[in-house]
């Protein structure tokens, strides 16, 4: 099995292929440009390096209310040719694999609690 991960920065886009044990096979880095300049570079790095699943912590603000119309798109973010942008959907529709889409601060929490200084504790903080 692999797992994709996408760290979606206002700065730059961290996409990754990982082993069931983690291990980093795969790894790119690309500027946060247009949605249309990024995203089919990003779409096609998940395709030459297939995936069973992926996951994406996002900047935004994002929208994870899966009762929304735009649940899964970046909303009001200061990055203008981002603002609604339907991230979670691109990537379902270009893919079709499971999807998981959650905040970057989020996601960088519960990756500590599951594999890094969280580890193995009752609770962790997380502070950006």
């Amino acid at each position: 099995m692999h797992l994709g991960a996408i760290e979606a920065g206002g700065t730059k886009m961290v996409l990754a292929v990982a082993n069931e044990n983690m291990h980093i096979l795969h790894r790119r880095t690309l500027p946060t440009r247009t949605p249309e300049e990024t995203m089919p570079e990003m779409i096609a790095f998940f395709r030459e390096h297939p995936v069973d699943a992926l996951g994406i912590g996002s900047f935004g603000p994002v929208d994870l209310h899966e009762d929304s119309p735009t649940f899964g798109s970046i909303t009001a973010t200061p990055k203008l040719a981002w603002r609604f942008f339907p991230i979670l959907k691109a990537f379902k529709d270009a893919l079709n694999i499971p999807v998981k889409i959650d905040t970057d601060v989020n996601a960088a929490a519960i990756s500590e609690q599951a594999m890094g200084a969280g580890k193995g504790l009752d609770s962790c903080v997380y502070v950006t």
